[in-house]
């Protein structure tokens, strides 16, 4: 079992996320941005979706830190572990409290909102569930073992996390780790293996472009000087 899940399920994510975005940047490139339902509700809506994707954003960089720096790296720059526990107990909970509330405005936009639920698909519940899971069990097995300098998640997670990229993970590591923790990584993976096929998918459809197009010059036409269009012939008036 812990070689099925710390040197086998890492790979299968994996191969799934490159196939998925594989497949819908081949078949469904313009499926990919996320389905906009503020045309039914705005001013919800303008509160709930920065609440979730700032931060969504801060936990993203808060496990890139801890998972891929090193802890000799931050001794060198004069980080004791107290210091980086406190940063990561206090920022982490915050950045998943804002991302766990962000969420819950969107449920609720969603549920009372009539339009808007009719336009949730199954695969957009699939995914709420399993990207809350994945959010609430990280800041419950960070603030269980919260006390001291908290649960050294850098001498075995992240080594773990690291050798995958070498090819050479070390599942023992994994053995020893508690078990909330645990079940946050399966549900993280899980999470990454879905975000090809679900709306999470957006976040490869950034608009790079858009900074280097010219701009787009909008003029109204004012119909006091410009008058009514003419119509076009056989009768047949025109659309506006």
């Amino acid at each position: 079992m812990t070689t099925l899940l710390w040197g086998v399920l890492p790979y299968v994510t994996f191969a799934l996320l490159v196939a998925g975005l594989v497949w819908r940047h081949r078949y469904d490139r313009f499926g990919r941005p996320a389905r906009s339902s503020q045309v039914y509700e705005s001013k919800l809506l303008n509160i709930a979706s920065p609440a979730f994707h700032y931060g969504i954003l801060f936990v993203l960089v808060g496990h890139v830190v801890g998972l891929f720096i090193p802890e000799s790296w931050t001794d060198t720059l004069g980080v004791s572990e107290h210091t980086y526990h406190l940063f990561s107990l206090y920022g982490g909970t915050a950045a998943g409290v804002l991302t766990v509330a962000g969420i819950l405005l969107l449920l609720y936009r969603r549920r009372a909102n009539a339009p808007v639920f009719r336009a949730t698909t199954a695969n957009d519940k699939l995914m709420y569930v399993v990207l809350l899971a994945a959010i609430v069990l990280g800041m419950v097995a960070e603030l269980a073992h919260a006390s001291g300098d908290g649960y050294d998640y850098r001498q075995s997670i992240a080594p773990w996390a690291r050798g995958l990229f070498a090819l050479r993970p070390d599942t023992d590591l994994m053995a020893g780790v508690p078990v909330l923790y645990q079940v946050h990584a399966v549900f993280g993976m899980v999470l990454i293996a879905l975000v090809p096929y679900t709306r999470l998918v957006h976040m490869f459809s950034a608009p790079v472009q858009y900074l280097f197009r010219p701009y787009v010059v909008y003029r109204a036409r004012d119909p006091r000087q410009l008058g009514p269009r003419p119509d076009k012939q056989g009768g047949e008036t025109s659309r506006r």
